[in-house]
Parts: C-alpha cells; structure tokens; sequence
C-alpha cells in the first residue's frame, strides 16, 4: 500500500473516530437512549481499529516512532489522555459535570494531537 493510501486511510479514520467521538459526548449530555444502541456502542471499536492499525503501519513506512522521535510522543500521550478523559466523559464520569469537563479535555487533547500531526512539532500550533 503507498504512503498517500495509507495516510488518507488514517486521516478518514481519525475523521470518523472524532467526529464519532463528538456526536456521542453530545448524546451523552442529552441523556439519549441512542447510546444504547448496537451500532453506536460497536462502530468506535471497529473505526479506532482501524485508526490505530493505520497509524502504526505509517509509523513503520517513515520510520519513525513514539518514545524516539518527539512529535510522536507528544502525539501519543495526547492521544493516551484523549482516551483517558473520553473514558471518563462517556463511561466513567459519576456526574454530569464531571462528564461534561472531561468531554471538554478530551476534545482539547484531540485537538493538540491533530495540531501536532499537522505540525510535526510537540509544542501546540507551532509550525517550524
């Protein structure tokens, strides 16, 4: 598979991954019932796989690596406190508020890992 394949099939997937992510917080803060249902519990597991499955093969195809190359640290704690926070706002948060302000963290580390991808640079919206 070539590098643009790939990168537009990593891109689509983080696309769908947060958007997916954005309508379920807002769901989530209406109480809806359609969280409940099949396809919307299954189809982030089905998406997220394919994001991360993605992401490491271009991972391998650049050679670069978290925990080696700074900008995919950064990228990979954000994306470790994304999940963090956006477990707490859709499962775990005891309270509505609680949910809410973790709904909100989530979509902040979600946006400091897409600036950072566009970036390649650890430090948020800064292009060098």
């Amino acid at each position: 598979m070539t590098y643009l394949v790939l990168k537009a099939i990593h891109v689509a997937s983080v696309a769908l991954s947060l958007g997916g992510f954005f309508a379920r917080g807002l769901l989530m803060l209406a109480d809806s019932p359609l969280l409940a249902v099949r396809w919307v519990r299954i189809a982030p597991h089905v998406i997220d796989t394919v994001l991360l499955g993605s992401a490491l093969w271009l991972a391998a195809l650049i050679g670069q690596y978290p925990f080696v190359h700074g900008w995919l640290t950064a990228k990979t704690l954000g994306l470790l406190a994304y999940i963090g926070f956006g477990m707490i706002a859709l499962r775990r948060g005891r309270t509505k508020g609680v949910r809410a302000a973790a709904f909100i963290a989530a979509l902040a580390a979600a946006a400091y890992v897409v600036s950072v991808a566009l970036t390649r640079s650890p430090v948020p919206f800064y292009a060098h």
